[in-house]
């Protein structure tokens, strides 16, 4: 696993760099193709909008038909009238919404987005590109691609692609694209521009199976809480937007694409379970991983005290929301302050606290 004797492959490490580099730039390519999705997402409003306008003029003008004709004839036109008619009545009636995303972030055929589509084609090559990179880098360096604070950045933006597109499998989730992909390529930026480490070996004490245990489960914890944290924003946006909707204010078209924010509150707060589980391995881990290195499973260093710190707001989050009764706004901003702490963590207290966790000239 960890060969510290084997000289560095300089040429992979330039490729790794390069292909890095490509694939921020093809995140970027992405970002914009959601975002003027997001852009053209009120003209296709408007049309469905009309359409539907035009279907509830139709369906009124043969219920008042049916009428005309009972009152000639009896009243069995309406009665009789086909079931599917009155269905075709109500789905035209104020709730039209429901035809385009059901609560299950499950869309019909009206809330087809072709751009969109074209986003997530062109997020797949950049995570083609980024894949190679990383894997590049840890061939180059003949070890896991993730013992600094630029490889884990990299490998972190590589992971919350990765649990996109695997959940683009299951569920629709093209609505967060613009979220998700703005945050990839800020990572990448921060990585390429804030944190450039050159391809090298590691120190001992990080020359451990744990790296690989404890560090994996970290970054994959981390995908998931970005995840959530962008599902959390938007369904601030989507309560805002429902709450100017209720008082006869306009709002953004392309939130009639957005599932309601209770959906997005659910979902996230499934993943938070999920994420939560796997930040409480990262935190047992690294214990048993200080005393293996350090003799003691706990050293107050400022690294072990946000994790635990990051560790308490997502158990917080969840006893709140599964006992308490915080749904809502509520728990949106504690999922969303959850996030904060781990950008903190992983950013100021890297930067500016060094301790224990220092490493590779850059604090972990």
């Amino acid at each position: 696993m960890f060969n510290p004797t084997a000289p560095v492959n300089e040429q992979l490490a330039l490729y790794s760099d390069l292909f890095m580099l490509i694939a921020a730039l093809v995140y970027a390519a992405s970002f914009i193709v959601f975002a003027v999705d997001m852009a053209v997402a009120s003209t296709t409003i408007k049309r469905l909008e009309e359409e539907l306008a035009t279907e509830r003029d139709l369906a009124r003008h043969a219920q008042r038909s049916a009428v005309s004709v009972g009152g000639r004839g009896g009243s069995t036109a309406l009665l009789d009238r086909d079931p599917a008619d009155s269905a075709a009545l109500d789905r035209t009636g104020d709730g039209a919404e429901s035809d385009l995303v059901d609560e299950d972030m499950d869309y019909t055929g009206r809330g087809r987005r072709p751009i969109a589509n074209v986003a997530v084609a062109v997020l797949g090559i950049g995570w083609a590109l980024h894949a190679f990179a990383v894997v590049a880098r840890g061939l180059a360096s003949h070890r896991v691609p993730w013992g600094n604070l630029y490889e884990f950045m990299t490998t972190g933006a590589l992971l919350v692609t990765t649990v996109y597109l695997i959940f683009l499998f299951r569920k629709d989730l093209r609505f967060v694209g613009t979220f998700v992909t703005g945050l990839v390529v800020a990572m990448m930026c921060a990585a390429t521009m804030g944190f450039p480490t050159p391809v090298g070996h590691l120190q001992p004490p990080l020359q451990s199976p744990w790296l690989v245990i404890h560090v994996s489960i970290a970054v994959l914890s981390t995908a998931l809480f970005t995840l959530t944290a962008a599902m959390s924003i938007l369904q601030l946006v989507q309560s805002n937007a429902q709450s100017r909707m209720m008082q006869g204010k306009g709002t953004w078209s392309f939130l009639r694409l957005v599932p309601t924010a209770g959906a997005l509150e659910n979902w996230s707060y499934r993943i938070n379970a999920v994420g939560f589980v796997m930040w409480s391995f990262t935190l047992i881990a690294g214990a048993i991983w200080a005393e293996a290195a350090w003799g003691r499973y706990w050293n107050w260093d400022t690294k072990e005290v946000w994790t635990f710190v990051i560790w308490v707001v997502y158990a917080a989050y969840l006893h709140a929301r599964a006992t308490r009764g915080w749904t809502g706004n509520r728990s949106a901003w504690l999922s969303i302050i959850g996030f904060a702490c781990i950008v903190f963590n992983y950013t100021i207290v890297n930067m500016y606290f060094p301790g224990l966790h220092s490493y590779a000239g850059v604090p972990e």
